[in-house]
């Protein structure tokens, strides 16, 4: 049974099927929240913002921690901290895994498949694939 679980979120219907699942499978564990801000959405490259792009940055971080606070209650009594990365999710959430502490992860997928995973690609197929815990993929 895990201790401590990553739970990436971005607001989907996935995310939320994640924590629901969290919650329901370990009311005992610790959980980090992670909400990835990605540059990209914004039409820069990962990882780099250029100067003018503070305004675009608080906003992206205000909606983050609204969205942060949002899925912590959607976990009840469960001992949540949350955290907030900039850069490209998988990469993020794979790097996120690494903490010492970390020793599982949650995450929602799409379920996409065929020729649409292959050109969207699959955050959760990422993170499966590169992880170092053990991933749980909820649908």
């Amino acid at each position: 049974m895990p201790r401590h679980v990553l739970v990436p979120v971005d607001g989907s219907p996935q995310s939320l099927h994640a924590l629901q699942f969290v919650s329901s499978e370990w009311d005992d564990a610790r959980v980090t929240l992670l909400h990835v801000i990605n540059p990209v959405q914004a039409g820069y490259r990962a990882g780099v913002l250029p100067s003018g792009s503070e305004e675009w940055y608080q906003e992206a971080k205000t909606e983050a921690e609204e969205l942060l606070a949002e899925s912590r209650e959607r976990l009840g009594g469960l001992a949540v901290e949350t955290t907030i990365e900039v850069g490209r999710p998988a990469v993020a959430i794979v790097e996120a895994a690494q903490e010492p502490d970390i020793d599982h992860v949650v995450v929602g997928s799409h379920g996409r498949r065929g020729v649409s995973r292959l050109v969207l690609g699959s955050v959760a197929e990422h993170v499966a694939r590169r992880s170092p815990v053990p991933v749980t993929i909820v649908r």
